[in-house]
């Protein structure tokens, strides 16, 4: 039995628990083909990409994935260097985010103009299975994560939604980071600096995307 004191100190508990659960955001309310960005950590890939695509803002986005229902469960199909593309529970990418307050870092865009998302996704889903591209090349058969979405979002005309841009894989410096020297002389490889391509972070900046909603 709690005395007065005690139920005091009990209540003032539980009202500190149900003041920070409701300043947590609720779940954006997601349409198949909405884009996840996500500031990722923990990989040595994740750390070199976003070295050479911070910009001024604090959150560097360095992977993106494709929202899409998949018999009644959230999933995110995506190009992972884990896996190539594939279709992962959206639990799992969230859970690979790196933490602000303790919650997922990603954020939810979609499309000013939605026309062609279904058949986007579709372009998406027909890729299922290519390998990952180390290589950050265009038309090698890999993709890696911004490389599947610009390759599958396309105007009615066919041309890319996104535009690619000569790739830096240089950090603020001027220095390459070791991991990108390694990696491409591993592969045997020129490092492709200055070839046309794309990365999150500024794919989730263009202005023909609109924020949902985010996790954090």
């Amino acid at each position: 039995r709690l005395v007065g004191s005690e139920m005091c100190i009990r209540d003032r508990y539980i009202s500190i628990a149900i003041a920070c659960a409701s300043c947590r955001p609720c779940p954006p309310e997601l349409q198949a083909g909405d884009l996840l960005f996500q500031a990722g950590s923990g990989s040595d890939m994740t750390e070199a990409i976003d070295c050479a695509t911070r910009s001024d803002n604090n959150l560097t986005f360095t992977h993106v994935g494709i929202f899409t229902p998949d018999r009644d469960t959230d999933c995110v199909l995506e190009a992972t260097s884990e896996g190539g593309v594939k279709i992962t529970p959206m639990q799992e990418f969230l859970d690979r985010a790196a933490r602000i307050d303790g919650q997922p870092a990603v954020v939810a865009m979609r499309l000013r103009d939605t026309t062609g998302t279904a058949q986007a996704l579709e372009r998406a889903r027909e890729r299922l299975g290519l390998p990952y591209d180390y290589s950050f090349r265009p038309d090698n058969g890999k993709l890696y994560c911004s490389e599947l979405v610009w390759e599958c979002y396309r105007r009615l005309d066919g041309s890319p939604r996104f535009p690619a841009r000569p790739m830096n894989f240089r950090a603020p410096d001027g220095s390459m980071p070791a991991f990108w020297t390694e990696l491409f002389e591993r592969l045997g490889e020129q490092i492709p600096e200055g070839v046309p391509g794309t990365n999150p972070n500024d794919m989730a900046r263009d202005p023909q995307l609109d924020e949902v909603g985010r996790w954090f």
